[in-house]
C-alpha cells in the first residue's frame, strides 16, 4: 500500500507524519502501516504580502509618565493598540532614566506629580539634543489659560486636559510625528 517503507530512514525535517488508520488483519491499528509519509506543508507569503510588509514602519515608541497606574495603563493600553511601543514611567525621575537608556519618538506627561512636575521635565529634556524635536504632550488636570501658557513655556508641544479624548490624542500625536 505504501510506496516508501518507513523503516529505512528516520524521519527527517522535510517530512510530515500523518494517521491513515489501516487496520491490520486483527482489527488493530498496525503501526507499521498506519503512518505515512507526506511533504511538509509550507504557507509561503505571497510577494503582495512582503511588499505590504516592507511599507510598514517601524513602531513608534511613547513614553507615558503619570503618578496614577491607572491613567498610564489606560492611555498605555489604547496607544498599544493603535500600534505603538509603550512604556510607561511613575514619576518625572523615573521619565527621566528610561529617556536615558533608549530612544522615544513622543512623550505623554501629567504635570502635576510630587518630587518632580511636568513642566520640570519638559525642561529637563528639551535640554538634550536628543529631545529637543521630540513632540511633548501635557495630558494634565490644570485646564486654566495660563496652565496652558506655561505648558508651552517648559517645552510641551500641546496640552490636552483630562479626561481626555483617546481619538484627539491619537490625531494630535499623529499631527505632532507627520
Amino acid at each position: 500500500m505504501f510506496k516508501q517503507d518507513l523503516s529505512n530512514r528516520p524521519l527527517g525535517p522535510d517530512d510530515q507524519i500523518r494517521l491513515i488508520g489501516v487496520p491490520h488483519q486483527s482489527g488493530r491499528l498496525n503501526p507499521n502501516q498506519a503512518f505515512g509519509r507526506g511533504p511538509t506543508k509550507i504557507s509561503v507569503p505571497r510577494k503582495s504580502a512582503k511588499r505590504k510588509q516592507s511599507l510598514r514602519r517601524p513602531k513608534q515608541r511613547v513614553l507615558i509618565v503619570d503618578d496614577v497606574p491607572d491613567v498610564t495603563e489606560m492611555i498605555g493600553l489604547f496607544l498599544k493598540h493603535a500600534g505603538y511601543e509603550v512604556a510607561t514611567a511613575d514619576s518625572a525621575p523615573a521619565a527621566l532614566r528610561l529617556a536615558n537608556e533608549r530612544a522615544f519618538d513622543v512623550i505623554i506627561s501629567d504635570i502635576g506629580m510630587p518630587e518632580m512636575n511636568g513642566y520640570e521635565l519638559a525642561e529637563s529634556l528639551r535640554t538634550r539634543s536628543e529631545y529637543q524635536g521630540i513632540p511633548i504632550i501635557a495630558v494634565t488636570g490644570y485646564s486654566e489659560y495660563d496652565d496652558r501658557g506655561r505648558a508651552l513655556q517648559s517645552g510641551f508641544n500641546a496640552h490636552l486636559t483630562k479626561p481626555i479624548d483617546p481619538s484627539e490624542l491619537l490625531k494630535l500625536m499623529n499631527e505632532l510625528l507627520g
